[in-house]
């Protein structure tokens, strides 16, 4: 390996990072999980990439590929490895004005995104958190505060640069490596590394943002109310339901009903968000017109030692009557994971199932259980999670990979059902037989 990394340090320009060296602490963790790489290595350009992925597979090393590191299995990092960080080719540009069309780099987050559009007044659907990776979020789909308007971060893809298992770059879009386009636009980080994505933005003004709470006891009305309201809500409103809440009372915790209009006419917004008021008894409401770029948050780091055990799925329509009252009754029980509801609908399922990877169009939610704390608490809590989802899996079905902590086959399988499956590992077979591009929700080439 010694020569192997000598060969590297002549081609590649970027930094090469490892123990002993002064950024290593940080550059060897992700977010949310800790490492001991045998490097970690930070390109500044395509052929650093392609060096990084060519000294990788010559070493029959470990590759990890970190964007934001925001992924909750703590695929960013490894031992004994080596690791991609992308983050110096973040690179935000408007490459034709007419189009709307926006080149970015892999490594960008999304809080660069927003804060580069907002001059031009566009804006890309993406995720709620400014750290979070253009990547990671991408590859695997994109629930953002504008789902309902314009899909998916993926549906507003175009065209993508990729470097492949073999060292060579490919550029996917529908034209070129149709096949390719199609896997990476749901199939996550299995086919390659994504060092820049070529998206289709939208003219965006400012938009009506925030939340609206109600009383925990009013739980189970409210959220059933919440849901039969967004089919008929125009698609300009997005919202999420949060409640059991551990760090705002648990099971007292308030419901908390966030809310993005994408639009600046307040009559209009009225009319949309109005409905969402009249649910319960409002105790907050904090809803005020705000830049798109402003509804991004702040991601949070946990603690040293502090355990996330998350886990996803989705609802069709004539299951979310159950599954919210399944959700209200454990939010309102001691020791209930903190509980998310996302609404989906609109723009994503009109685009046909088949068209990307991303499988579960047709559903009207997703719904995320979070459970945290040092490992005995979170080992404690396993028994009640299990059971909580044991009353679940009847009404529920998929997993959305960016909000799940494992790995595993059912995990994968969940993920993508077997046609959608099938039709991947072809792809991987053709991009990466050896399955270098592992550390993922891993479709094999087998």
């Amino acid at each position: 390996m010694s020569s192997a990394l000598e060969t590297l340090r002549r081609d590649f320009g970027g930094d090469i990072i490892e123990p002993g060296g002064a950024e290593y602490e940080s550059a060897s963790r992700s977010l949310l999980a800790s490492g001991s790489p045998a490097c970690v290595l930070r390109p500044i350009s395509v052929g650093d990439v392609r060096a990084g992925v060519g000294f990788a597979a010559g070493a029959g090393l470990v590759l990890s590929v970190r964007g934001g590191g925001h992924g909750f299995p703590g695929f960013g990092t490894n031992d004994d490895g080596v690791v991609i960080d992308l983050c110096k080719l973040a690179n935000v540009e408007v490459i034709d004005k007419e189009r709307h069309l926006v080149r970015i780099g892999g490594g960008a987050t999304w809080g660069q995104v927003a804060a580069a559009l907002a001059p031009h007044g566009l804006a890309i659907s993406s995720g709620d958190t400014k750290s979070v990776g253009v990547g990671g979020l991408t590859l695997t789909g994109g629930i953002g505060w504008k789902v309902r308007k314009y899909g998916l971060a993926l549906d507003n893809v175009v065209a993508a640069e990729v470097v492949t298992a073999d060292g060579e770059v490919v550029r996917a879009s529908a034209e070129e490596n149709p096949e390719l386009f199609w896997a990476i636009r749901g199939g996550g980080g299995n086919f390659g590394i994504v060092t820049a994505f070529e998206f289709v933005a939208h003219p965006t003004t400012d938009v009506f943002y925030g939340k609206i709470a109600f009383p925990a006891s009013e739980a189970a009305t409210v959220l059933q109310g919440w849901a039969d309201y967004l089919r008929a809500a125009p698609d300009e409103l997005t919202s999420i339901a949060s409640f059991a809440n551990p760090f705002a009372g648990g099971p007292e915790a308030p419901v908390e009903i966030y809310v993005t209009f994408d639009g600046d006419d307040p009559e209009f917004a009225a009319r949309a968000i109005d409905p969402i008021r009249r649910l319960g008894t409002v105790i907050d409401d904090d809803v005020a017109l705000k830049p798109y770029a402003d509804t991004l948050v702040d991601g949070a780091t946990p603690p040293p030692g502090i355990q996330l055990l998350t886990r996803s799925a989705f609802v069709d329509k004539e299951s979310v009557p159950e599954v919210l009252r399944i959700l209200a009754e454990a939010g309102a029980s001691e020791g209930s994971p903190f509980i998310a509801v996302r609404s989906v609908g609109g723009a994503v399922s009109l685009i046909p199932d088949d068209a990307t990877a991303y499988a579960h169009r047709q559903a009207e939610l997703m719904f995320v259980t979070t459970t945290a704390g040092p490992k005995p608490v979170v080992e404690a809590a396993r028994p009640a999670l299990e059971a909580l989802w044991g009353r679940l899996a009847p009404h529920v079905n998929g997993a959305y990979a960016n909000f799940l902590a494992s790995a595993t086959e059912e995990d994968v399988a969940a993920i993508y059902p077997t046609e959608t499956y099938e039709r991947l590992a072809a792809v991987k077979r053709r991009y990466d037989p050896g399955n270098l591009f592992a550390r993922n929700h891993n479709v094999r080439p087998q």
